[in-house]
């Protein structure tokens, strides 16, 4: 028996590859509120949004009702889930790991959390599927070096480095991270981008469109000095897809191949 026995148990997801799975295991109708990532299936915008995920207020979700919140335990605050505890709302949090196997686990986990195990297996299949079609795209001679920019305006740009879902979907689709020697983001400099010399630039399509376009881009102090930036290879994909994980991973790595290599 799952957490969610009732029928009509109502869900608040605040992670876009939760919300994503749930509806992929038939509980869709069961979520009556969401963070600002889930957005995949595109019904879900049309729900009630709760914040982004790592900016949640204990109120907001409260007033939906919810009889459980679910999402990733890294990115829920000790007191977000302190409050909703005391409000008597069950707390179901899942850990993810960035991997074909961490997303074969993760949607295991959620439907089976969720009593509904037998849910997992047809997104299993179809995952690893997309995943065989993603490891042809992805062979390649020489592997590109890639840097990940997340940009929001010119004021807020950080790079990927080193155990970030960035580093590992990049080396999935068959190019090499163009900056090593540090863990999660930090902020870029002109000195680390030449440095760095990438030969794709890679961004959300949200954070190219917060530097206005490939123009915008290239007024970044280094980036017309680097090899992506002289041959202007610049890629972009949805945020979400690109970064989630989730049972749409075979797909984002065949497009980020195709893109880049």
């Amino acid at each position: 028996m799952g957490i969610v026995a009732r029928a009509q148990s109502k869900i608040v997801s605040v992670n876009g590859t939760v919300s994503e799975i749930l509806a992929g295991i038939g509980l869709e109708k069961n979520i009556v509120g969401t963070d600002v990532t889930s957005n995949y299936p595109a019904s879900l915008k049309a729900k009630p949004k709760v914040g982004h995920n790592r900016n949640l207020s204990a109120e907001g979700i409260i007033a939906l009702q919810p009889d459980v919140v679910t999402g990733i335990a890294t990115e829920v605050k000790p007191e977000l889930a302190a409050q909703l505890k005391s409000a008597g709302i069950k707390l179901v949090l899942f850990n993810q790991t960035f991997s074909a196997d961490g997303t074969r686990q993760l949607i295991r986990e959620v439907a089976k959390a969720f009593g509904k195990p037998q849910g997992a297996e047809p997104l299993i299949q179809k995952l690893n599927t997309e995943l065989a079609g993603a490891a042809k795209a992805a062979k390649v001679k020489t592997k590109p070096k890639v840097l990940f920019i997340y940009a929001r305006g010119t004021g807020t740009m950080m790079v990927a480095g080193e155990g970030t879902q960035m580093q590992h979907i990049i080396q999935m689709a068959g190019g090499t991270n163009a900056v090593t020697g540090f863990n999660d983001f930090k902020p870029l400099t002109p000195e680390a981008l030449v440095g760095a010399n990438p030969d794709v630039i890679l961004l959300f399509s949200s954070g190219m469109q917060s530097l206005g376009g490939t123009a915008g881009l290239l007024n970044v102090q280094g980036i017309a000095q680097t090899n992506a930036g002289k041959n202007k290879r610049f890629v972009t994909m949805d945020g979400e897809l690109l970064s989630s994980f989730g049972p749409r991973l075979g797909q984002a790595v065949t497009e980020l191949a195709q893109k880049i290599n």
